[in-house]
């Protein structure tokens, strides 16, 4: 699965994402780090990676553009140390294939996941 980390989450994720065979890149590596929510969405549709953030408004920016794609990651609901997200989102990737990944908006909260699907 191809990912991309937004600024509000750590760099760390994107090494420990390719440790397990993912390919992923962190917005800065990208220069992407001033970028516009919807910039950063349109690269990852472009580029076919999952977005994974902590930012509200990128669900918002699917659901009024009807987007069936990019998929994200929604952290929420906390501040999340370092290996709360790592533990949190191995629970995602154990329990949702990359198929629905790619078409799905999921929510990661302290108790639960949630998913649904594109378009919203």
């Amino acid at each position: 699965m191809r990912f991309l980390i937004d600024m509000p989450v750590s760099p760390r994720l994107a090494e420990w994402l390719g440790r397990q065979g993912h390919e992923a890149v962190h917005a800065v590596e990208l220069g992407l780090s001033q970028a516009a929510d919807s910039q950063l969405l349109e690269r990852a549709r472009v580029e076919g990676r999952v977005v994974v953030t902590m930012d509200l408004d990128y669900p918002r920016l699917l659901a009024l553009g009807h987007a069936d794609s990019p998929g994200l990651i929604l952290f929420r609901n906390g501040d999340y140390s370092e290996n709360d997200v790592t533990e949190r989102l191995r629970e995602v990737l154990e329990v949702i294939t990359d198929a629905e990944l790619a078409v799905s908006v999921v929510v990661v909260e302290r108790t639960r996941i949630r998913r649904r699907r594109l378009p919203m």
